[in-house]
């Protein structure tokens, strides 16, 4: 049974004439006639009774027309979910988030435009430390990431950074510096550091724990959080102080202030990496709509911490 017949058959069954639904088809009225009666040779029984002037439904019709209905809707929306996948306008697509990330504005603005353009399409995201986040992005089981840098492993696939942002102090709001805009690192030199596991991003936690050994900290009173974003909650807690990037300063916590740094030589970028061989539209529209905006200058998108 071919589809095109089922077509032919529902165009007749609802306009109840050979030659309004010839014309409605698009083809002439003998093919059509022929069309039909393939199909009722194929079923083994008369669907149309026909009259002298249009048909009408044998009983056998009337019971087939809703199936056959359904059949070709069904087809027809396979049909646009396929283009639509190939287009890159519908379907899945797989994002995954660094966790430090998480209170990024850019990157968010960002999937609000992709989504605000691409409303069929459906993302399926996962937040995960920067080594799964690699492995995942490596083995396909994600089609891009939005990271943070530096990232060893990062060199692997296509980058193209959207943000930069510098690092700030967080410490507890009754810090006895805590009424100073900015703050030289030596000034803390005796604090507990909190920072997040190696492995959440290795780049990264070397160049802040190099920053701050050149800065007088001891390693035996580093404490060590789960996450960037979890160092926050141990810093309200009266735990030490952390280095985080600027964009967390949207957390409103009141036992914790967020202060410049002197002399401020850490920064981190914000990336969206993807694999060199993934071609998929859709990591081609979300490109080119990081194309279309400039990456953030240090700074200036980015919250200013409270005084």
């Amino acid at each position: 049974m071919e589809l095109r017949h089922l077509r032919y058959f529902v165009a007749v069954a609802e306009t109840l004439h050979f030659t309004r639904a010839a014309e409605m088809l698009g083809i002439s009225q003998p093919p059509l006639s022929q069309q039909i009666q393939r199909l009722e040779h194929e079923i083994g029984t008369p669907l149309l009774k026909r009259l002298t002037r249009g048909v009408e439904l044998t009983e056998a019709g009337s019971a087939f027309l809703p199936d056959a209905i359904q059949i070709v809707q069904q087809a027809d929306l396979a049909l646009e979910k396929a283009r639509g996948v190939a287009r890159g306008i519908s379907g899945q697509m797989s994002l995954g988030f660094a966790s430090s990330v998480a209170f990024s504005e850019p990157v968010f603005d960002l999937i609000r435009r992709f989504k605000a353009r691409y409303p069929a399409m459906e993302l399926i995201t996962r937040e995960e430390n920067m080594a799964l986040l690699m492995q995942d992005l490596r083995e396909g089981m994600l089609d891009a990431a939005f990271i943070r840098l530096p990232c060893e492993s990062s060199r692997a696939f296509n980058l193209k950074v959207i943000a930069t942002e510098r690092m700030l102090i967080a410490l507890p709001a009754n810090h006895a510096l805590s009424h100073q805009h900015t703050i030289a690192l030596s000034e803390l030199s005796d604090e507990a550091l909190i920072i997040f596991p190696r492995d959440v991003s290795p780049s990264l936690y070397e160049l802040i724990v190099s920053t701050c050994l050149r800065a007088g900290f001891n390693t035996a009173r580093f404490q060590q959080a789960p996450q960037i974003t979890s160092s926050l909650g141990m810093v309200g807690a009266n735990c030490g102080i952390a280095l985080v990037p600027a964009s967390m300063c949207c957390v409103n916590n009141p036992h914790i202030v967020f202060r410049e740094i002197e002399n401020n030589t850490l920064f981190t970028d914000i990336a969206f990496a993807w694999r060199r061989s993934n071609t998929a539209r859709t990591v081609t529209h979300l490109l080119k709509l990081i194309h279309e905006t400039e990456p953030v200058p240090s700074g200036e998108a980015q919250k200013q911490p409270p005084v």
